[in-house]
């Protein structure tokens, strides 16, 4: 029986013992006491009322003295509006440290049984992986080992989109104007090489759509759209568009920046051709004429078209593998859309034959999920064809073909909410035996604070150079204080690499995914804010502690009898850690790992800072104090460790 289970027991006797009457642990609130008040854990006495007929403070002074009386391992208590806080004694601290401080697994719990799949990552095959993968790949990864933690058997899985117009446009770039460059001829990463012909494209079809601009066909077309009531809809957002930007220029300039309105943004003819754009890409150019003749050489299985496809793709592979070694990342299985695409397919006409799904006249056919306020969803195009649910919903059962999970859980960005809902639905109403079990980890973006590092067209920051961005912080940060002089350079670049991911992966998964987030590379490797490099601290000085400590047995630790207060506060959140985790895996939110690391990495600080520990009065306090420093240490190892970061022995 736990320490909260005790409590509740404790709690049920009172009542019973004082006013008559059985209640069970579901009928008691309890949570641990608030820090601003002295004690361990508090119990709410208003719900308790009605059977003792008195007021709240009258209720929780009854029940503290039948606790401090009956139950052992209450030392004291103290009563604040009705809420009665209890402290623990002093000897089941004691026994709580002596059982786990050389545990340094302690916080897992055994397997529980269960299977679940984690998919994250899920990158596209014509550019590398890009900041918006690192908060994919970061939350997956600490998700699954939070899970793993928890007792699930966990597989990682990534949907590797490696079909489409869009690696079309890399593979038909390469092929016009590369003249035979590779990655090892022109010593650029391999993934980063296709990418930058994923943007030649771009810019070879902006300027080709330039140029058509000024031709008689689009000056037709520009003229007869300008007749239309479209183009009367187009000149009042223009001109709301207009109005917006001229009064944020004028801020600006109020505050004395040099800025100036550039009126050919908000014209019609403007308007028209950006609009217009997907449209001449589908209609009328050449390099898009060229594209989609390569997309279709490729689904007819071209052998030349095909043997380019999979070069290119192996290139990016062996790029996507680098930037996963560096951030500590692997998975289980991998799947392909080129292999994955066609399935759902058969899944959908067993749904259309038992009435789940519909089809329209057009020969499309849909879900209608207005029951659940989801709309109708279309599940195939009218010529057969599959769109990504009809893939997702393949591609699901077969995972489960695969590994029999009960759960699986999706990390995708929050702009893909609907697309979720209405695949979980859809996979409830074909009674998938897994769909109880489906959960879609949605994340916010995560912007910059000052414009981007390094991009390609101004807009994606490569994941590469912000690991790389982030490692150099760390560099310099370690330089200036110069801390790691004495090792070789090998063991120096071993740390700060160490220090860099920490302040990367920490900064971006203390916040919950839901929100929005903005990363500072700076901030991230701060030893004194709520970083990574900061708790990778508190245990670099644990270690510090305990060598200076030397080996020694630790049994006086129990002769230590009267315990200060801010070492029961490092107790109390070490004996919390086991329920984080099994709430962190239940939430599917790996922010309560990171910021119980911090907490636990400041109370211990503070801690050194205000005690000694190897100077301690007394040998009982002096071994009791290196037990806590120990199991202080196992804990911020264990806790980071589920969030994929390495803990230095100096830094």
């Amino acid at each position: 029986m736990n320490i909260i289970e005790l409590i509740q027991d404790g709690v049920i006797r009172a009542v019973k013992s004082l006013y008559g009457a059985d209640i069970g642990a579901g009928d008691i609130t309890m949570n641990s006491t608030r820090k601003e008040f002295e004690g361990d854990f508090t119990v709410v006495t208003f719900p308790f009322t009605r059977i003792a007929r008195k007021k709240p403070d009258e209720i929780a002074e009854e029940m503290g003295r039948f606790l401090s009386r009956e139950a052992s391992y209450i030392q004291r208590y103290n009563v604040i509006k009705g809420f009665l806080n209890l402290s623990l004694s002093d000897a089941f601290w004691r026994e709580f440290l002596a059982d786990i401080y050389r545990n340094e697994k302690y916080g897992q719990q055994p397997p529980n049984g269960h299977k679940v799949l984690v998919e994250f990552s899920s990158p596209n095959t014509n550019k590398p992986l890009h900041l918006g993968h690192i908060r994919n790949i970061l939350l997956g990864w600490s998700a699954s080992r939070i899970l793993e933690a928890a007792g699930y058997e966990v597989y990682k899985v990534q949907v590797i989109n490696d079909r489409g117009i869009a690696i079309c446009k890399s593979m038909l770039a390469w092929e016009k104007y590369a003249d035979g460059a590779t990655p090892a001829s022109t010593g650029i990463k391999s993934d980063h090489f296709v990418g930058d012909y994923y943007v030649l494209f771009e810019q070879k079809f902006r300027a080709e759509y330039k140029a058509w601009q000024q031709s008689d066909d689009a000056r037709a077309l520009l003229r007869e759209w300008l007749a239309s009531k479209e183009a009367v809809k187009a000149e009042k957002e223009q001109a709301q568009k207009r109005e917006k930007a001229q009064k944020e220029l004028g801020a600006k300039a109020a505050n004395g920046e040099v800025v100036t309105l550039n009126e050919a943004d908000f014209t019609l003819e403007t308007y028209f051709f950006k609009s217009f754009k997907d449209t001449y890409f589908n209609k009328y150019s050449t390099l898009g004429a060229e594209a989609r003749a390569m997309l279709r050489r490729w689904e007819e299985g071209d052998a030349a078209t095909v043997a380019l496809w999979q070069r290119m793709n192996n290139w990016v592979y062996e790029g996507f593998n680098e930037t996963y070694d560096k951030l500590g990342v692997s998975f289980d299985k991998l799947y392909y859309e080129s292999q994955t695409y066609l399935l759902g397919k058969d899944m959908i006409e067993r749904g259309l034959a038992e009435g789940i799904f519909y089809r329209k006249d057009d020969g499309s056919t849909w879900a209608d999920l207005t029951d659940a306020k989801l709309d109708h969803k279309a599940l195939l195009r009218s010529d057969g064809t599959s769109l990504y649910i009809t893939q997702d919903l393949g591609t699901a059962h077969l995972r489960y073909q695969d590994f029999g999970v009960e759960k699986m859980v999706y990390v995708v960005a929050d702009e893909q909410n609907y697309h979720f809902q209405a695949l979980f639905e859809a996979l409830k109403r074909l009674k998938e035996p897994y769909a109880d079990g489906l959960y879609h980890l949605a994340y916010g973006m995560v912007d910059l604070p000052t414009g981007k590092m390094k991009s390609r067209e101004g807009t994606v920051v490569d994941a590469d150079d912000l690991i790389a961005e982030v490692v150099e912080e760390a560099r310099l940060n370690s330089y200036e204080r110069d801390t790691l002089a004495g090792l070789t350079t090998e063991e120096q670049q071993a740390i700060v690499n160490q220090i860099g991911l920490a302040a990367l992966k920490f900064f971006i998964i203390k916040v919950h995914p839901r929100k929005r987030m903005t990363f500072d590379p700076k901030e991230s490797v701060d030893l004194q804010g709520q970083t990574g490099p900061y708790v990778q601290n508190a245990y670099v000085r644990v270690q510090s502690v305990l060598r200076k400590g030397g080996e020694q047995a630790l049994e006086a630790a129990s002769a230590y009898e009267q315990l200060e207060a801010q070492e029961r506060e490092l107790l109390s959140q070490l004996y919390a850690l086991p329920e984080l985790v099994q709430t962190a895996a239940a939430e599917y939110d790996p922010s309560t790992i990171a910021n119980y690391c911090y907490d636990l990495a400041k109370a211990f600080h503070r801690f050194y800072h205000d005690y000694s520990i190897l100077n301690a009065d007394t040998e009982a306090a002096k071994a009791f104090r290196l037990q806590l420093s120990q199991a202080v240490a196992n804990a911020l190892k264990l806790g980071m460790n589920l969030l994929g970061i390495e803990m230095p022995e100096r830094m």
